[in-house]
């Protein structure tokens, strides 16, 4: 075996592999217990699919490990160029459901451009921030090229409209902003700047969104309408109590009580079988994957894989912060996916591959 190889094999980030593919695994039990006896059978199809998607993930975290990330820093502008094509595609052909064109039908693969746009807006703004930044930090001025940056895809996958994905993108971007560098006078103008423009955001809203967010304070005040959502999924959550049901025997779920069960509220389906107990288990994977996350970008060799690192690790952050706060209703439901867990082939592909990134860039500290 070439030195090389055994380089990478014994440097190998095996921890954060195997959290991965036990994320991936839990999301598996989760997609059979939302998906069995569901309407006509098809549950083994969608498992089928699922099964299919952690594979292809897989390979993509290994291909995404063995590229040296340093080599991303050339195609960031042309990836987040190709992501806004597709986007935009969208708007013009895409596939609509439940309300939404968020995808591009490709025959087998329904293919979610806004999930690429997360990958596309890190490398941009990494690729951006990867100079140390002047004395005092960042200031205004330097933000307008990140601002331009994140405006074009946060613009197009509101139009969907996919308030989630936009809201992570905001945050992913503040995130990978505040620790570049940003002079903290900055920071604070832009922070009383996004209070101000808070309830102005409200009339670009789309009457559901706005009614989302008036359930989100009393459910109760329209409980077979928007604020459906967060009663069913806090009485799953209740009901499993310590324990849970058992894997198979929760009753929301299976009684079709419980919406979007196999992609935002799957958290829900989770602990309604497997209790408290299944979920504290679940979020320490959870912080285990965010503090290796961590770990890597405090360890990183360069300032530009320190950042991605940072990057790569807030999309797991958010959008675990952001699905289970709605599922346990203490956040307003926005429709985002639990990263690893939830159905779905785009998501669940560009997660992985992040995750190999991440490996890749803990992997060539002893490389170079």
């Amino acid at each position: 075996m070439p030195s090389g190889d055994r380089r990478y094999i014994l440097h190998f980030d095996w921890m954060l592999f195997i959290l991965v593919l036990s994320l991936a695994g839990i999301g598996l039990l989760s997609v059979i217990s939302a998906q069995y006896a569901g309407a006509h059978r098809t549950w083994d199809a969608l498992v089928i699919r699922q099964l299919i998607w952690i594979a292809a993930g897989t390979v993509a975290l290994l291909v995404a490990v063995f590229i040296d990330y340093r080599a991303f820093q050339a195609y960031a502008y042309p990836f987040y160029i190709g992501t806004m094509v597709l986007l935009i595609a969208v708007m013009v052909a895409g596939h609509s459901m439940g309300g939404s064109r968020r995808w591009i039908n490709l025959g087998i693969f329904h293919l979610e451009p806004s999930e690429l746009a997360k990958l596309a807006v890190v490398l941009v703004m990494v690729r951006y921030l990867r100079e140390e930044p002047p004395k005092g930090g960042w200031g205004l001025r330097q933000m307008i090229i990140p601002f331009v940056l994140l405006g074009f895809p946060a613009a197009l996958v509101m139009k969907q409209p996919d308030l989630g994905t936009g809201l992570v993108l905001v945050l992913i971007t503040a995130t990978l902003i505040c620790v570049g560098g940003l002079n903290w006078r900055t920071m604070l103008m832009l922070g009383l700047a996004a209070i101000l423009a808070a309830p102005a955001s409200w009339h670009y809203m789309k009457p559901y969104q706005r009614q989302r967010l008036v359930s989100f304070i009393n459910p109760q005040a329209d409980p077979l309408g928007s604020g459906y959502h967060i009663i069913q999924s806090e009485i799953a959550i209740g009901a499993g109590g310590p324990i849970g049901k058992g894997f198979l025997k929760g009753t929301q779920a299976r009684l079709n009580f419980l919406p979007e069960q196999s992609t935002d509220f799957i958290f829900a389906v989770f602990a309604e079988e497997f209790g408290l107990a299944g979920a504290l288990v679940l979020l320490t994977l959870y912080a285990s994957v965010i503090a290796r996350g961590a770990w890597i970008a405090r360890h990183a060799r360069d300032r530009f894989g320190a950042l991605l690192a940072v990057g790569l690790t807030a999309i797991v952050f958010w959008q675990v912060a952001i699905n289970i706060g709605m599922a346990t209703g203490m956040l307003p439901v926005v429709g985002i996916t639990l990263p690893l867990v939830s159905y779905g082939g785009s998501s669940l592909i560009a997660m992985m591959a992040a995750m190999g990134i991440l490996i890749n860039i803990n992997t060539r500290r002893y490389l170079f």
